[in-house]
């Protein structure tokens, strides 16, 4: 019973001192969505969809030097979303995204323009970054849109 109340009593130590000690948490999200246009003419319109099951690679570097990869797929909205919580000094610096793959069986060529996106991660916590749109294009082009 005595090492029962002294282990209680230095779990309550530990939790006050790392509450006390300041450490303040840090969250943040990079989403964006993968899109197949399906004419290949650079502009996302009526005849364009979106991509479910692309996978997409997201490298960060934290503001201590640490490099962390992470790995999404896309949801039915053609949305992939990559989040963290860590403390404030160890929080993301800058990231690179990247389109990995399409397994869409016709819209499987990456766009020339979504080859990746370099950026600097400054988001207050709680903020999420958005990236423009991957693309992927079809081998060969529908007939209506020639």
């Amino acid at each position: 019973m005595e090492s029962q109340l002294r282990n209680l009593v230095m779990g309550l130590f530990l939790l006050s001192a790392i509450f006390v000690s300041g450490v303040k948490a840090w969250t943040g999200e990079i989403h964006g969505r993968v899109v197949c246009d399906v004419c290949g003419d650079s502009s996302i319109g009526p005849e364009d969809h979106v991509l479910e099951g692309a996978e997409v690679a997201v490298l960060c570097i934290t503001k201590a030097g640490e490099v962390l990869n992470y790995q999404a797929f896309t949801n039915d909205k053609g949305i992939y979303t990559v989040a963290e919580t860590m403390s404030e000094s160890d929080r993301w610096d800058a990231c690179l995204a990247r389109p990995i793959s399409s397994f869409h069986e016709h819209c499987t060529q990456l766009g020339e323009a979504s080859t990746g996106v370099k950026f600097s991660y400054n988001r207050p916590s709680g903020f999420s970054h958005r990236i423009k749109p991957f693309v992927y294009r079809p081998t060969n082009l529908p007939t209506y849109c020639i």
